[in-house]
């Protein structure tokens, strides 16, 4: 046990909570599920009884959802035109996943879902099919055009098409590994000097003295982790918009 708590690795295993097995695929119901789906349940919740009894002169629950829906379209318009309000439900509800996700990670004991390559990548696919999907829907074979920048000379056109299209294949994979590395190596950083913290005031008064110092830099890092939680969050939704942006105008 003792062990376990000075481990930085041991807050990311993944323990089957319910075993269930379908067509030999291993599809258990895990902690990672289970705070994924607290993510969604406080999230809704949240949401919902913030907004339930709204009024003119809004409590600060409702401010809080207000100010989170208003950033969001914000953010939608100015990347993406007016015509990306038809992603809002799309993009707000990424945002506020995301959102809730890193925030609940930083309590003690918690599960970190956005630490998990697995969970950034499913979700990072997402929004690349939903662009791939709208952009032929909406545009037909005239979305290939997003390969082709406007104004590049004829002999550069092969190579700058190929830029281009890895350009774009790269998209989920960047996306991903950016949350999943900032939430992986926050949360490491911050397990291994509180477990500083815990080793030296093992030590004695003299442990208690030295431990200081790592005490207070965990307590920085929790804010800066803090601090990176809203931010990775904002990133993950703005890249969403611009990526959106490009299945609405494909042309350069």
């Amino acid at each position: 046990m003792a062990a376990d708590k000075v481990d930085p690795i041991h807050q990311f295993q993944i323990h089957t909570i319910v075993p269930l097995h379908i067509g030999g695929y291993d599809v258990s119901f895990t902690n990672a599920s289970l705070f994924m789906v607290i993510v969604v349940l406080l999230t809704g919740g949240f949401l919902y009884l913030s907004m339930a009894g709204r009024g003119m002169v809004p409590t600060r629950l409702q401010s809080i959802s207000e100010m989170c829906y208003e950033f969001t379209a914000s953010m939608l318009k100015d990347a993406a035109g007016t015509q990306g309000m038809k992603f809002f439900p799309f993009v707000f509800s990424i945002f506020m996943f995301v959102l809730v996700a890193n925030l609940l990670g930083l309590f003690p004991y918690f599960f970190t879902v956005t630490s998990h390559i697995i969970v950034t990548f499913a979700l990072s696919m997402l929004i690349i099919l939903t662009v791939v999907v709208y952009g032929f829907g909406k545009h037909g074979f005239r979305f290939l055009k997003l390969f082709v920048p406007s104004g590049v000379p004829v002999v550069l056109l092969p190579l700058v098409v190929a830029i281009e299209l890895v350009s774009f294949l790269s998209r989920p994979v960047s996306l991903s590994v950016r949350l999943f590395a900032n939430m992986l190596a926050g949360h490491i950083t911050l397990k291994v000097f509180s477990g500083f913290v815990i080793s030296l005031s093992a030590l004695g008064a003299v442990g208690v003295a030295g431990a200081v110092l790592p005490l207070a830099m965990a307590v920085a890092l929790t804010a800066l982790e803090l601090l990176v939680s809203a931010l990775q969050a904002y990133v993950f939704a703005i890249l969403t918009c611009m990526y959106l942006n490009d299945a609405l105008h494909p042309s350069h």
